[in-house]
């Protein structure tokens, strides 16, 4: 599976998911700065965590008008996997190729610590590996996480199957409603989650937990 990983400006997880990638995958992604106009030919685009831009004006907002944000809309309308860890989870809704928004925590305060996730559709590229109602460690880690849907929004989305990862056992860190951690795209192929997968894929990290978000990616590669 060939990989390319968004770095912006303040970004700091993108060395984490390269490592996952290339541990899993064994091919080095590709990495790409947030100026490039073009994305290289790859099975997975990954937006990863931190804090563009310095999270001014609304988290992910500025990154999402970054040039390279136009080629991938054009990528994730082909069809190529597009996963969005954090604050590209962020990003991925003010570029509009997910629906809602991420507020303030609940708390208003930043939450750092490991949570537990449903998965609660395995029928995805993102999830296959999974089992239905599986539930697995994945840590956290933001100030803005709070996933927000207005109601028509909230009803399509749950009727559509778009939420892939709930928050488990009451460990919602940040309140989002429905306990939604994770969702996809109508078609299926653009994901965004708050909790960090790539943290936790070898035994160095303490645990495997992520690992099966990037087998079921490789597999559906």
């Amino acid at each position: 599976m060939k990989t390319a990983v968004i770095v912006f400006p303040g970004s700091n997880r993108d060395r984490d998911m390269f490592h996952a990638l290339e541990l899993i995958t064994g091919s080095r992604p590709q990495h790409v700065w947030h100026t490039e106009s073009t994305l290289p030919d790859v099975d997975l685009v990954v937006v990863p965590g931190g804090f563009s831009y310095g999270d001014y004006l609304r988290s992910g907002a500025i990154a999402a008008r970054s040039p390279i944000l136009k080629d991938l809309v054009a990528k994730a309308d082909s069809g190529v996997s597009v996963l969005g860890v954090c604050n590209g989870f962020q990003i991925l809704t003010e570029a509009g190729l997910l629906p809602g928004a991420l507020m303030r925590n609940a708390g208003l305060t930043f939450v750092c610590r490991e949570v537990l996730l449903e998965t609660v559709n395995t029928a995805t590229r993102f999830s296959e590996k999974f089992r239905k109602g599986q539930v697995w460690r994945c840590p956290v880690a933001h100030h803005d996480g709070n996933y927000f849907a207005d109601a028509d929004t909230l009803q399509r989305i749950e009727d559509n199957g778009q939420v892939v990862f709930r928050y488990a056992d009451s460990t919602n860190p940040n309140g989002s409603i429905n306990d939604i951690a994770g969702i996809m795209n109508e078609k299926g192929n653009v994901l965004g989650m708050m909790p960090h997968p790539e943290n936790l894929v070898e035994p160095l990290h303490g645990g495997l937990d992520g690992r099966l978000l990037f087998e079921s990616l490789l597999d559906a590669a």
